[in-house]
Parts: structure tokens; sequence; C-alpha cells
């Protein structure tokens, strides 16, 4: 099939929601990484994160004129409305390289998600392009940070010299408090160390957005984001510890800073990007544990960050900053309104 008449398919209801979601997380990424790119001074930080604000850049481009040729209404998102250049200094080089190297892998699980969903050539291309370019700024924040010790490695083991079976139940048991839990294996020390690092950056910006929004329903929403962000972390650490495994310590500064830098709508929906991402990774690392009790752990901390969901969803509605996304007509409504009519 030529590329004109493949053009000419309409988009399926996979693709449409893919390509506002990634319109939506370029708007708000564009936003925070030129905020970034004000203030720091390191050369090499600066070099990625203008990497990274290129990207959300061209990425709004080329979603503005598929939307433009599809005549799909062009989602609001987030403008330079929504962050304050003037706004004095929040965030460390440190911490802008740690968080460009976070949301990479997340936008590598994101763009991977989007390729499998999309049939059409245009946007199949389009979003095996951005997972590509995606990779590269993940490879090219990874290399920096560890070059600067900012990066930690996960732990090291002892690499198998001969193949094993599991020969026992007990392999799966460690629910049992009085009981020996077996040694963790390579695959669940990978999801706990991958945990602490993921609640560390959601503990730190929680932590910036409360200090920096004038809203007391963001402030308070954040600042109990920052708490189960910390519970959750030791939590992780602590399973980790008992296996003497050590995890990562960066040192992560923030300002002292009150001065609104970003939206409560930016805010906000940065959160809900994060929680969403959050709960993925806990439903992910519980189906890759075989020990129990790493299992209902990650169970139950996922109802936890659920509920905080909830909790952000209903502020959001409640300010008028949730912007909806497309769907199917609700006929109800539209037979409702002719009616008045």
């Amino acid at each position: 099939m030529n590329e004109v008449n493949e053009r000419n398919i309409p988009l399926t209801s996979a693709e449409i929601g893919s390509l506002w979601t990634g319109y939506m997380n370029d708007s708000m990424s564009k936003c925070i990484l030129g905020f970034m790119l004000e203030h720091i001074q390191d050369a090499d930080t600066k070099s990625v994160v203008q990497h990274a604000y290129d990207l959300s850049s061209n990425h709004l481009d080329t979603l503005t004129a598929i939307f433009e040729n599809e005549q799909f209404t062009i989602p609001n998102g987030f403008t330079e409305q929504d962050v304050n250049m003037n706004a004095p200094w929040l965030f460390s080089d440190i911490f802008c390289l740690v968080y460009v190297n976070h949301m990479a892998k997340a936008g590598m699980l994101i763009y991977g998600g989007f390729v499998s969903l999309s049939y059409r050539d245009d946007v199949c291309n389009y979003f095996v392009q951005a997972l590509n370019k995606t990779s590269n700024l993940y490879k090219q924040s990874l290399e920096t940070g560890l070059s600067k010790g900012i990066v930690s490695r996960h732990p090291y083991i002892d690499v198998p010299k001969e193949t094993d079976y599991v020969d026992s139940k007990k392999y799966l048991s460690g629910l049992n408090p009085f009981s020996d839990k077996r040694p963790l294996n390579a695959v669940e020390i990978s999801h706990l160390y991958q945990n602490v690092l993921t609640n560390s950056i959601g503990m730190h910006l929680c932590l910036a957005f409360a200090q920096t929004s004038p809203s007391k329903d963001v402030q308070d929403f954040m600042l109990r984001g920052k708490d189960i962000s910390k519970k959750h972390l030791k939590i992780f650490a602590d399973t980790l510890m008992k296996d003497n495994i050590e995890s990562a310590q960066t040192n992560v500064y923030l300002s002292d800073s009150t001065t609104q830098t970003f939206s409560d709508k930016l805010v906000m929906f940065h959160m809900d990007l994060l929680v969403s991402a959050g709960m993925g990774n806990y439903s992910t690392s519980a189906s890759a544990s075989q020990r129990s009790d790493l299992m209902i752990n990650y169970e139950r901390l996922s109802f936890e960050v659920a509920r905080l969901a909830k909790r952000g969803a209903d502020i959001m509605i409640k300010h008028n900053w949730l912007e909806q996304p497309p769907g199917l007509k609700d006929s109800k409504k539209l037979a409702k309104n002719k009616q008045k009519g």
C-alpha cells in the first residue's frame, strides 16, 4: 500500500489516544526543560537537557502537523503561560540530569507501548523514531551521569556458574515472619532497586511543587505524595538491606524558593503521570517477583498509590485542570440536547 493511500486510512482509537497523550506529555516537558535551561551552569548537563528540550519541541511540531492534516483538534496542553521563566532557580544541576535520565526511561516504556498500538504507517514510523531518539537521550544522560558519579549502577552479584531449578515450594514463600526468607534473586533486586530510585525522584519533585504552589489543595496533595514516596522508598531499601544490599544515595538539592514556578495545572498533571507510571512499575515488579512477601507488598502499596491518584484527579476536576482525552460521543447527552432544542 503506498503512502498516499495509507494516510487516507482513518486513525484508530488507539492511535488517537496515543497521539493526544504524546502531545500532552511533550508540551509539559518542554515547559519544565525550558525553565531548567535558563539556570543550568554545568555544560555537560546543559547539553543533555537541551537535547531533551529539542526532542520535545520537534515532537510537538510533528504532532501538530498530523493533527492539522487529520482535522484533529489540537489539545490545549501546556504553554509558556504555565511556567514562570523569571522565577528563582528551583533545582540543582544534579537533579536536572537525574530527572532527564528518569523521564527518558519512562519515555522508552511509553513509546514502546505506542508503537504496539499503531497501525498506520506514518503514525507507527513517528513513534518508532520517537522511541529511538528517546533511547539515545537515555544513553546520553546515562553516560553523562556515570562520568560525574551521579547515576548509580544497580547492585553487583556473582554471575551464575551453572543452571539451577526451584526444588521446593519454599522458594515462593516469605509471609511467615518466624521463618527465614530465601535471598533475593537478581530479578527481584533489579525491581526493588529501581523502585527506590523512582520514589526518590517523586519525593523531591513533590517537595519542589509543594513549596512553590500557592494553592493549599496542591500543597496538601504534594506533601501527601512526598510522604508516600518516602515511606515506599524506605520499605524497598529495607528489603534490600536485609540481604546486605545498599540503595543508591544521590545528592539531590532543591533551593528554598517559594515563588510559583509552574502552574498548578502543570504540576498536578506531572504528578498524575508519575503516579500512573509508579502503579505500572509496581504491577510489573509484582509479576516478576517470586517471593510472596514481595508480591503482597507491591499489591498493598499499589492500592495506596491508586488512592493518591484518585485524590489528585478530584483536585484537577475541582479546579477545571483536567483536560479530557478524545472519546466517543455521549449519545444520551446528544439526544437530550436535541430534545431541548
